[in-house]
């Protein structure tokens, strides 16, 4: 029995050189396998104040603007994030705008996509529309002092709404998240904007004519620069030593 063992042992070790002599060769990874490893590792507790601001905006041809902006802040004493609307009016001063005859199709599929979706269809002359995302990672000792809630607060099922010349908007919290949509009047089109189910979604169509049209979303996050302790990170690990009692 020792015999054999040994000789396996030595044909093994013998093959050992010949392998290490072809060299190495790296093997190629492709795209879709790179995508599944991207991202950052965050501490527990590093992360010290979380926020997040959205606004949509439309302004016709003669100057009326519609819109909302949102706004949400979550630190560590924070007992359930709420989110708090304000809604945007402005009177123009130009004529109103000639009814929208523009005519854009598709695009169903935008409603069901997953990630971060931005989308601007025209069929009018003279339009302009930005959809923005923009992340914001800053580093500090503490935690910045809240910032008083302004404008009213969104509950669950609930829909703040606005509307004057320019059209009409809703902010309302739904599928897990938020949406703000802008329907102009005179057919001008319509914007809509969402936070939902891990997604982002910005999609702005315009069927008439000299639009201007915003939709941002801006997460803003703060962490920590007193690194975790020796302790904290041992605390860590002693957890999960804990698992091989259970056979891990």
């Amino acid at each position: 029995m020792k015999t054999s063992c040994w000789l396996a042992a030595a044909c093994l070790v013998a093959s050992v050189p010949a392998y290490a002599n072809g060299g190495f060769k790296p093997i190629e990874i492709k795209d879709q396998e790179l995508s599944e490893l991207r991202g950052r590792y965050v501490m527990p507790g590093r992360i010290i104040s979380f926020g997040i601001v959205m606004s949509s905006t439309w302004r016709n041809a003669s100057g009326d603007l519609i819109g909302a902006t949102t706004s949400m802040q979550i630190q560590q004493a924070t007992v359930k994030p709420q989110f708090y609307v304000s809604t945007i009016k402005e009177t123009g001063n130009g004529s109103t705008p000639t009814q929208g005859t523009g005519n854009v199709i598709g695009g169903a599929g935008l409603a069901t996509s997953q990630g971060v979706i931005q989308s601007v269809r025209a069929a009018g002359d003279g339009n302009s529309a930005f959809n923005n995302v923009a992340i914001d990672v800053k580093e500090a000792s503490q935690a910045p002092a809240l910032v008083p809630a302004q404008g009213q607060l969104l509950t669950s099922g609930h829909t703040i709404t606005g509307s004057n010349a320019a059209g009409s908007v809703a902010v309302s919290a739904t599928g897990g998240g938020i949406q703000m949509a802008i329907q102009a009047s005179n057919n001008q089109g319509a914007a809509l904007q969402q936070v939902a189910q891990g997604g982002l979604l910005q999609n702005t169509r315009l069927l008439g004519n000299s639009n201007l049209v915003n939709n941002l979303t801006q997460l803003n996050v703060i962490l920590n620069n007193n690194g975790p302790s020796a302790g904290a990170l041992d605390c860590n690990l002693t957890q999960l030593r804990g698992l091989r009692n259970l056979g891990y």
